[in-house]
């Protein structure tokens, strides 16, 4: 349900009058009335950068919203493609698996990855850990279950296709265990965002630098500046999270 996935929903089904809606569950209420989106957006961006990345949100009229549930089938035109649950980045998300091609679009599920940032190794890939449903078990659960279909490519909304998915996999996984240490190590700082921006973009130095990428720290600071900004919200509210959690266990 996320803005830059799901924002254009409702302007789209106006210019495909035959289109349907397919959403988790728990999404069909805000796709249906957006207001909460909305103001969970504008906390993060805030108005002015609201405005400018989203416009106005359309609702999407709930007779034409299909819910669906994790396995779940459907058809366009010759091609089946499977519904599979992918929570860890978010609640509600999904990914689409199509078997025929060996090919999954996995949204966020599978971290972003910038063209800028290839070299004679391949793509680079990073996680998204952006407010405020980040669950690092869930995420690498939903990692593993990706890789148990065998796909020879992932389609990813930020950006595009990548191959060589096992090593991906693992390069993903193992910086997720490293935002989780980076965070904890992080908790009684006094300024718990700042630390864990400041070890996240010193991480991604590093692989960069290994990977075999000559952008400069500076360079890499600033394109990745969003992600920075944005993982490190989503790490300081997991860390709250993690903390109510032990007290009210």
């Amino acid at each position: 349900m996320h803005l830059d996935h799901a924002g254009g929903a409702g302007l789209l089904l106006q210019k495909l009058p035959n289109a349907r809606a397919f959403v988790h569950p728990r999404g069909v209420p805000h796709m249906t009335d957006p207001a909460k989106l909305i103001a969970g957006s504008k906390a993060v961006y805030g108005d002015e950068a609201f405005h400018r990345l989203y416009g106005d949100i359309v609702p999407i009229d709930a007779a034409r919203i299909v819910s669906v549930a994790d396995g779940d089938r459907c058809a366009l035109g010759s091609r089946t493609f499977e519904l599979i649950h992918t929570p860890g980045h978010a609640l509600h998300h999904y990914a689409i698996v199509d078997r025929a091609h060996a090919s999954i679009f996995a949204g966020d599920t599978f971290g972003i990855s910038y063209r800028e940032f290839d070299t004679a190794r391949g793509e680079f890939i990073l996680p998204t850990t952006t407010p405020s449903q980040f669950d690092p078990g869930q995420l690498i659960a939903s990692i593993d279950r990706l890789l148990s279909y065998s796909p020879r490519a992932i389609y990813l909304m930020h950006y595009s296709r990548v191959t060589g998915i096992p090593r991906l996999a693992a390069d993903l996984k193992s910086q997720i265990e490293e935002f989780v240490r980076l965070a904890r190590a992080s908790a009684d700082a006094p300024d718990p965002h700042a630390a864990i921006r400041a070890g996240m973009l010193e991480l991604w130095v590093r692989l960069l630098n290994e990977h075999g990428c000559r952008l400069s720290a500076a360079e890499v600071a600033q394109a990745l500046a969003g992600d920075l900004e944005l993982n490190a919200q989503g790490l300081v509210v997991w860390l709250e999270r993690e903390r109510k959690n032990k007290q009210s266990g």
